[in-house]
């Protein structure tokens, strides 16, 4: 198919210019791969009982909540964690103390005849709070301690001590999943602000690049998308698309160090073939997600953007990503997600054919 033939099914648009859209939707997916969707609207009077809800849910999983926060929150988390449960047994022991009658002996060295002192020199909250203070950081200045003649002050002891290290193992575990999450690997990749509509191998395709902004490469990388298309009553209708890599079909990538191009044929087989080539108006959004796995470590990182009719261009193509230095060096361009018409020839002395795209030296 040429691209002649390529403008006329195309419904004779203008090939410089994107897609006319329809009336402005909200976008499901926006295009830094974040949802856009609002929570339900409550009635307003079980907003209360629908907060209270939200609460509950977010609190049994406290382990997902605390990991999503930002690092600034998970910072305050974990500082006020601990103080809150210094404080709370600061009151549990200075409440022993005055429960066991220890505020009112005046030397803690010499205790009235028959009276056991349960925690030696706890004579104000603040010597209190300094006594929770050491025995959950395993301090031990000697000054204050337990009396192993005071159960209540060993079975104290017991509870500080396995709920402190229980803390301890819970905020040290969230801090290593949060520095360690595969989602911060996604941010070096990023997608073309724009998808085209041009002629890949005598074909019409729907073509959307992505580059790796990092050094280390990824593997295994996989391409799919979901068409969402609004039909009768506003209703979303949700279908898959397939997108491939050059000869690779639907296998793999097994390399991601440069820009990539994705295609996915136009033909009548197509979802969006009624769309993009008949004109026909349903509002829609393409939404793209990109698997990989990190080299070093095997986990699964994943990347989302999402398009709209008007962020697809017709009769375009995207300019040459790799190029050669002087030293027969590959170069990566910095304009690597710019777009040309897909008319303008490609200069032909120096190419090198890589990923489906003409890449001039540079």
């Amino acid at each position: 198919m040429t691209t002649k033939s390529n403008s006329s099914v195309l419904g004779g648009k203008a090939s410089s210019s994107p897609l006319l859209s329809s009336p402005t939707r909200q976008r499901l997916v926006t295009k830094d791969g974040h949802c856009a969707l609002r929570p339900p609207l409550c009635p307003t009077g079980s907003w209360r009982r629908a907060s209270s809800r939200a609460w509950l849910l977010a609190l049994q999983d406290l382990w997902g909540l605390l990991v999503g926060l930002r690092w600034r929150w998970v910072l305050l988390a974990f500082c006020a964690s601990f103080l809150v449960h210094w404080l709370l047994f600061a009151c549990l022991w200075y409440l022993l103390a005055h429960l066991n009658g220890d505020l009112a002996v005046q030397d803690h060295d010499a205790p009235p005849q028959g009276h056991v002192v349960c925690v030696k020199h706890i004579t104000s909250f603040t010597a209190a709070f300094s006594f929770s203070l050491e025995t959950q950081l395993t301090i031990g200045y000697g000054t204050m301690f337990p009396s192993g003649d005071c159960p209540s002050a060993i079975a104290l002891l017991a509870v500080q001590m396995l709920l402190g290290l229980m803390l301890e193992a819970f905020i040290t575990g969230a801090f290593v999943a949060k520095i360690a999450r595969p989602q911060k690997r996604a941010g070096a990749i990023q997608f073309s602000p724009q998808a085209v509509v041009g002629q890949h191998q005598g074909q019409t395709c729907l073509m959307l690049r992505a580059t790796n902004l990092l050094q280390r490469p990824l593997v295994d990388v996989k391409v799919s998308a979901v068409l969402y298309e609004e039909h009768e009553g506003q209703a979303l209708h949700q279908t898959s698309l397939d997108f491939h890599l050059d000869q690779l079909g639907q296998q793999p990538c097994p390399f991601f160090i440069f820009p990539l191009t994705f295609y996915h044929p136009l033909d009548r087989r197509s979802p969006l073939y009624p769309a993009l080539c008949e004109g026909i108006s349903n509002h829609f959004e393409l939404v793209v997600f990109l698997s990989a796995l990190q080299e070093g470590t095997g986990d699964t990182c994943q990347k989302r953007t999402s398009y709209l009719r008007q962020e697809i261009q017709f009769d375009r193509r995207f300019v040459p990503a790799l190029g050669l230095d002087s030293r027969g060096r590959y170069m990566v361009s910095t304009q690597h997600f710019d777009t040309a018409h897909s008319k303008e020839p490609l200069d032909k002395d120096c190419v090198v054919q890589i990923n489906g795209d003409g890449s001039d030296r540079m």
